[in-house]
């Protein structure tokens, strides 16, 4: 898990990320971004999960957590598109 940033990166929030916008149906992968101070599972890490919708700035990510799918609220500064 990272817990670091670079050191030209750190204490800076990329906009673009931080505004990004997903459609219902994304595959997307949960990256966290440590410098913004968030109570965020480790479990959560590197998992790839499907937009169910938009609440607010953030989205509902539906993830297989082993046999059963769950829901996380997650801001969009911690998704990454994936393309197929």
């Amino acid at each position: 898990m990272v817990k670091r940033k670079k050191i030209r990166t750190r204490g800076k929030i990329q906009l673009s990320r931080y505004f990004q916008s997903f459609k219902e149906g994304d595959n997307v992968s949960v990256v966290r971004d440590v410098s913004i101070d968030f109570n965020f599972p480790e479990r959560m890490q590197g998992r790839t999960g499907i937009v169910v919708e938009k609440r607010g700035r953030a989205y509902v990510v539906k993830i297989m957590d082993h046999n059963k799918e769950k829901k996380f609220i997650i801001e969009p500064i911690h998704l990454k598109k994936i393309t197929k």
